[in-house]
């Protein structure tokens, strides 16, 4: 596995940066730039041929997503899962991971840090914007919904004694307001969203469910085929949170593409994945959702902030569709990765089965 010649555009990428190569079926760095030396405290001579595992360890099933990076030679994209190097926690981190230009036998690795321990509490200051943005958002809200509420029936009122262009403008009027309200409940709704009331759950029926709403609405103008495995055991989840799950994901699907195109729903069993769920314990993630959209992709832009509230890649999009459903996946122990280029997105969920199996 030799590495590729870099030169100055890799010396000076300012995040991490790893050449992740297969070597003997084991992940190994084949090289690191300046950045990944001083994020490892380690040298690049001292990294080079080692193993992944014993350098960094990331709290994602990162040889799964590497091995998807190379089938479908495709980016990945995890946000927001915990680093630790050489026994120290570096914090957590949004890893992006990328096909070296016709290789498949090196991966780019980008690690970018978000919350770095240790580091002027900026971690803590980085959660606290957070919360204060979200909490903000729900006060402006709620207060701003009751003059709309005046607004509109004054309008309503005035259109019964006018008629012609002059009816037209109270009409507007009633539905921007109308259509501002809708905005600010999605605010309310994200930032109240209540614990999850786990029980056992069939994915298929929650699956159906979401489709016929999806074909009769938002994407009636889609082509939505599914690849089910009947065979699935029932999850352990809140069906209604789920429900807003795939429906959200099959909004943005279908909002990707307004001409039209092609959904798939795809649902498989893979024993393999575990990760740390919110009680310290590992967590079986066997059972997988997968929406695939053949529409342009998430623009490169923003592939790393997707999950972020309040950020979109449509005009007049809210950013926060995505963002309720990582938030809602999270609470449920589950795991959400994107992988995304030019005619395939995939989103894809992992959840826990009803009855753990061990």
């Amino acid at each position: 596995m030799t590495p590729p010649a870099t030169g100055t555009i890799w010396a000076a990428l300012p995040m991490p940066a790893l050449m992740i190569g297969l070597v003997e079926g084991a992940e190994s760095i084949a090289d690191c730039n300046p950045a990944a030396e001083q994020f490892f405290s380690l040298s690049r001579r001292s990294v080079q041929g080692r193993a992944l595992s014993q350098v960094v360890r990331i709290d994602a099933p990162i040889e799964a997503a590497l091995a998807r990076c190379r089938e479908n030679r495709a980016p990945v994209y995890i946000n927001d899962v915990e680093v630790t190097v050489v026994e120290r926690s570096a914090g957590l981190c949004s890893v992006q991971l990328a096909l070296l230009g016709d290789r498949r036998d090196l991966v780019l690795m980008l690690l970018v840090p978000r919350e770095i321990a240790g580091k002027l509490g900026k971690a803590d200051g980085i959660r606290h914007a957070a919360r204060s943005a979200i909490g903000m958002s729900q006060m402006l809200a709620h207060e701003i919904k009751n003059p709309l509420a005046g607004i509109t029936g004054a309008a309503q009122l005035l259109s019964m004694s006018l008629s012609g262009d002059d009816r037209a403008l109270t009409d507007l009027i009633v539905a921007e307001t109308q259509r501002i309200v809708k905005l600010l409940d999605q605010v309310e709704q994200f930032g109240n969203q209540r614990p999850p009331e786990c029980r056992s759950v069939n994915i298929h029926d929650v699956l159906e469910r979401a489709r016929r709403s999806a074909e009769v609405g938002f994407a009636a103008h889609m082509k939505i085929g599914d690849s089910y495995d009947p065979s699935l055991p029932p999850v352990l989840a809140d069906s209604d949170q789920l429900l807003q799950v795939f429906l959200n994901l099959l909004k943005n699907a279908g909002q990707a593409q307004p001409e039209g195109g092609r959904i798939q729903i795809r649902s498989f069993y893979e024993h393999s994945l575990r990760l740390r769920g919110a009680s310290g314990k590992d967590v079986a993630l066997p059972i997988h959702v997968e929406i695939i959209d053949d529409g342009p992709g998430i623009p490169p832009e923003i592939a790393n902030e997707i999950l972020d509230p309040f950020v979109s890649g449509r005009e007049n999009g809210t950013g926060l569709g995505l963002a309720l459903v990582s938030k809602i996946i999270a609470a449920h122990d589950g795991w959400l990765t994107i992988e995304s280029r030019p005619g395939r997105t995939v989103f894809r969920v992992s959840l826990p089965r009803a009855v753990d199996d061990g």
